[in-house]
């Protein structure tokens, strides 16, 4: 399987009233998330995911590493998996695409922002990133996956508690409002090593730079190395206030 480069996928199914997906967030709260002692593991929330809503699920994925769309696919075979394609990123991010998208039963979008590198150097000057890092993710993140997720009815991100102070309370399941459908987070509990563990254990393509000191992976001019002991986010965007894309806020 090869990367597929679309920027809107059709999805064979008609969307859901919002309501009818808000409710299904509320069943899971009231079913799976109720015993306050015990938090679904991440092979439960998959399964969830892909009873209820099939051809309308779409895995967001950077690239770190293919675990998120491995446990996805095992229940929902042929799931859409959708690269952020924004031009910038680390020879070795584009690698791992490529094998996760001939490696494992998904469907890989790659999603495109409207202007190419050169395009954007025109409009808004070369290395836009340097000056205002918060529009170029706009343009080339947010922008790009607010107009693919149009066409499902609930995405699956790869976000951890761990990973930021931003992220410590991320639910299971929850409604994006932002977005405007479900967003679910399989893996919230699980720390870095469980995610290493897990790709071992499966042997899961894992992307190179997280062994070369980048537990975080981003845009290769936004990315720096990160000295031990350091936040695993102190990467991203070091020299500015700015701990997040925007894709997750």
């Amino acid at each position: 399987m090869t990367a597929v480069h679309l920027a809107t996928p059709t999805v064979p199914h008609r969307r859901r009233p919002e309501s009818e997906l808000r409710a299904l967030v509320d069943e899971f709260d009231a079913t799976l998330g109720a015993d306050p002692e015990r938090e679904p593991t991440a092979d439960e929330v998959a399964a969830w995911a892909a009873f209820h809503f099939g051809g309308t699920l779409a895995v967001a994925c950077s690239m770190a590493d293919a675990v998120l769309p491995h446990v996805v696919s095992r229940f929902a075979p042929g799931v859409d998996v959708l690269f952020l394609d924004t031009g910038y990123h680390f020879s070795d991010t584009l690698v791992t695409r490529d094998i996760v998208a001939e490696d494992l039963p998904i469907t890989l979008v790659n999603v495109l922002p409207e202007l190419t590198v050169a395009e954007q150097d025109a409009a808004y000057g070369p290395r836009l990133h340097d000056r205002d890092p918060a529009l170029c993710c706009q343009m080339r993140k947010v922008e790009p996956l607010a107009r693919t997720l149009g066409a499902y009815e609930a995405w699956v991100t790869g976000v951890r508690r761990e990973e930021a102070v931003t992220r410590a309370e991320t639910p299971l399941v929850s409604w994006d409002e932002k977005n405007g459908l479900v967003k679910i987070n399989p893996i919230a509990a699980w720390t870095f090593d469980d995610v290493i563990t897990y790709a071992e254990e499966n042997r899961v393509e894992v992307n190179s730079l997280l062994s070369d000191g980048y537990p975080s992976i981003g845009c290769e001019p936004c990315t720096r190395r990160v000295a031990p002991g350091e936040d695993p986010r102190a990467g991203r965007w070091a020299g500015f206030a700015k701990t997040e894309c925007g894709l997750h806020t």
